[in-house]
């Protein structure tokens, strides 16, 4: 059964780990009911549509349903980092995110935490929200899931990491992850439709694809733009990110433990030209940087009613 209807038996994510979250943190995730969270800041950088001037609203969730090896967030994703927010605290800090004059609120890996996001989100537009919402995921969801998210959110952001199950299993133990998060990508493209931007270039609805290219996975990422290409179209919106650097356990794994190389990168964007896709953004090298890693501090979290 799934969490949005029987919380002792939570099958929110591909995982279905058919655990009890109502007595204390358990599955895959390794979270409770409760809502844990890391941060919640005013971030630059990301895409351009997202970020504009003024910041994104994002809200860092604790915990994941992935184990990637070289995840750059893992202070919380795998340690599990964060401090336990309700509903209504999660509802008045994005509240208070929308204050700050932020261009909309990001909330990033909260996938096994859906219902809890429902529910806030539901109080917030009550209290006064009214920027756009972006749910920006690791793609690994179910498209059974997200469909309780209809009319909530205004824009996507999902990863695809990975086409090969090879890869997807031995760099972020994510068995059945293409399947997984191309049926989750069509429904997101069900519910936010074709994207559209404010007149100052600011996405206000839609999905932007993000791939980050992995060294010597070249040929990976050139199955996934053709996927896209082929099911989603041309006009699809794609962000081709170069940002990969070494961390966590991936500084000794190969071929994980060095930065992609200029080539690898210029092979995978003439590739995404070649195919015919029209939109997209690409990534400076200078990107590969530990410093735009956020400090998780809590910081910007409303905690107790």
């Amino acid at each position: 059964m799934n969490l949005l209807n029987e919380p002792e038996s939570c099958t929110l994510c591909p995982r279905e780990c058919d655990v009890n979250r109502t007595l204390s943190p358990s599955g895959f995730c390794n979270n409770s009911l409760n809502i844990k969270a890391a941060l919640a800041s005013v971030h630059y950088f990301e895409e351009p549509s997202v970020s504009g001037t003024n910041g994104s609203g994002t809200i860092f969730f604790s915990g994941c349903n992935m184990k990637c090896i070289f995840c750059q967030n893992y202070d919380i994703s795998q340690f599990n980092k964060g401090i336990a927010i309700s509903v209504s605290d999660l509802a008045k800090t994005m509240i208070l995110q929308q204050e700050k004059g932020v261009h909309n609120i990001n909330l990033v890996s909260g996938g096994h935490f859906i219902p809890q996001i429902k529910e806030a989100l539901k109080t917030a537009k009550s209290m006064g929200l009214e920027i756009p919402i972006v749910y920006n995921s690791n793609g690994y969801e179910k498209a059974e899931t997200l469909k309780s998210l209809d009319g909530l959110i205004d824009v996507y952001l999902p990863d695809i990491k990975y086409f090969s199950d090879e890869y997807a299993v031995k760099y972020s133990s994510a068995p059945n992850y293409f399947a997984n998060a191309s049926a989750a990508v069509l429904e997101m493209y069900r519910q936010a439709g074709k994207n559209i931007f404010s007149p100052d270039g600011l996405i206000k609805k839609g999905v932007i694809i993000r791939h980050l290219v992995l060294p010597g996975l070249k040929e990976d990422s050139k199955k996934i733009l053709l996927w896209i290409k082929e099911n989603i179209g041309h006009n699809a919106y794609i962000s081709l990110m170069s940002q990969y650097t070494p961390m966590y356990r991936a500084l000794n794994t190969k071929p994980l433990n060095r930065k992609i190389t200029t080539y690898e990168y210029q092979n995978v964007i003439d590739y995404f030209f070649k195919i015919g896709l029209k939109n997209g953004y690409m990534q400076e090298r200078s990107s590969a940087n530990k410093i735009y890693t956020p400090n998780f501090d809590f910081s910007g979290l409303i905690k107790g009613d």
